[in-house]
């Protein structure tokens, strides 16, 4: 008897609080959520040198954040500092970070610690794609695409969520794609890392709220295709549906999402109507349906950044 009332209670308690959920998000739809100041905050973008993380890092700018930017790419990186200067950031410091490698990421974090303090929001952005079939992808650079795409996330997280969760204050933000959330003809590996770097962060979100981290929030991004060069050469069928996004564009609905402490952004909305329809239809409906939207050749055109030039 005593066990029935409790398993009662509990029914009660998920079905009130759904409830009080379901009215929250109604009323946000007509309501603007509310936006958190930011001006202050100590934001770290890895991938700042160019494309996307240099957009976000304008767009903090902007914002009167501190500005901590990592890339690879030492030259790119300086021009993202000396841009963002010149948009009022009050302090910007660049790093040069092969975000590759573990140890790196650990030297350069400690230097960040040291010269600018706790890390607040944290965005990975880093991120590079091969664009070959599977078995014509040479291990190194399936290898670094896991190391670049995925396991960095793993390492800026080590280094910077402690601190963290010591103030009772920061905000993750994981740049995923498109591609961490269906398949896609030759990005096979891209596809893999971005799913793990996709269920990495959800993994890290559901820890926060079992532990009760009120404190930590978790933002995570899905793009289709941007106009970085990453994706150079790859188009859409239907750019009504599905249209290749300015990277400026795409920045301003991460620093909006990140601003209302959104969880999930998918761009375009459309994504999430696509990612709906793969879970209730049928596979071969579902391929028929990919097919029709061009997804099963969007890469036949595939350029890339790095053959361009």
């Amino acid at each position: 008897m005593a066990s029935n009332l409790k398993s009662a209670k509990k029914l009660m308690v998920f079905l009130g609080k759904s409830m009080i959920a379901f009215l929250e998000t109604m009323i946000f739809i007509i309501i603007p959520r509310p936006r958190k100041n930011v001006a202050g905050e100590i934001v770290l973008i890895t991938g700042s040198g160019s494309g996307l993380g240099r957009f976000l890092a304008l767009k903090f700018a902007h914002l009167g954040s501190v500005l901590v930017l990592w890339d690879i790419n030492e030259e790119g990186n300086e021009d993202t500092c000396r841009m963002v200067r010149e948009a009022g950031a009050p302090r910007v410091y660049a790093y040069t970070c092969d975000c590759s490698q573990k140890e790196n990421v650990y030297r350069v974090a400690e230097q960040v610690k040291k010269e600018v303090g706790d890390v607040s929001i944290l965005i990975n952005n880093a991120g590079i794609v091969t664009g070959k079939s599977f078995l014509d992808c040479p291990d190194e650079l399936m290898e670094k695409a896991f190391d670049v795409n995925f396991k960095a996330h793993l390492w800026t997280y080590k280094s910077f969520l402690p601190a963290m969760i010591a103030n009772e204050h920061g905000h993750l933000v994981c740049i995923s794609s498109l591609a961490g959330l269906t398949g896609v003809n030759k990005l096979a590996d891209y596809c893999a890392s971005k799913f793990a770097a996709f269920g990495f962060a959800e993994s890290i979100l559901i820890e926060t709220m079992a532990q009760k981290l009120k404190g930590i929030k978790t933002t995570i991004v899905c793009p289709f295709f941007m106009k970085t060069g990453m994706f150079e050469g790859c188009s859409t069928v239907h750019p009504f549906l599905l249209p290749v996004l300015e990277p400026e564009y795409v920045a301003d609905k991460i620093v909006d999402a990140i601003l209302e402490e959104k969880i999930y952004l998918n761009l375009p909305r459309f994504l999430s109507f696509l990612m709906f329809l793969k879970s209730i239809l049928p596979v071969k409906v579902s391929v028929l349906l990919a097919d029709y939207l061009g997804a099963l050749n969007v890469m036949d055109g595939f350029v890339g950044k790095n053959k361009k030039n």
